[in-house]
């Protein structure tokens, strides 16, 4: 569909990430790894000046559930607003994951329930040894 895909993981400085940025980038670039056309970036400022420095007009989210894709939307027009030419998909999910929070997925994790019908085999593991070891 597109010529390269770039994956941003936002740093937002107001939350507390339960992976550290460089462990996210590692699992990242372990579940990309077979996709040649896709780079991953760190960013922690607006996403809108991350597309104005690589040249980027379509910003692509995903939504759970209408909760989501009203923020979605929300947020596509304020991306609209402070830059005109970016435009933004908003994809659905697949519906087995419609109910799946990431606070879910943790919690069943910390009580080393099986987690890997919601998350990939690797990031499964991650989160198994991130609890062994607390």
């Amino acid at each position: 569909m597109f010529d390269e895909l770039f994956v941003v993981i936002a740093e937002n400085r107001r939350k507390k990430y339960f992976f550290s940025t460089e462990e996210r980038v590692y699992m990242l670039e372990e579940l990309v790894r077979p996709f040649r056309k896709v780079k991953i970036f760190v960013w922690d400022s607006l996403i809108a000046d991350f597309m104005k420095q690589h040249n980027a007009r379509l910003l692509i989210r995903g939504a759970r559930d209408s909760i989501d894709f009203a923020y979605e939307f929300e947020l596509s027009l304020m991306y609209k607003a402070i830059d005109p030419n970016i435009e933004t998909i908003i994809i659905p999910a697949d519906p087995k994951y419609f109910t799946i929070r990431s606070s879910s997925i943790k919690e069943l994790a910390s009580f080393h329930g099986d987690v890997s019908s919601m998350v990939s085999p690797f990031v499964a593991r991650a989160l198994k040894a991130r609890y062994e070891e607390e």
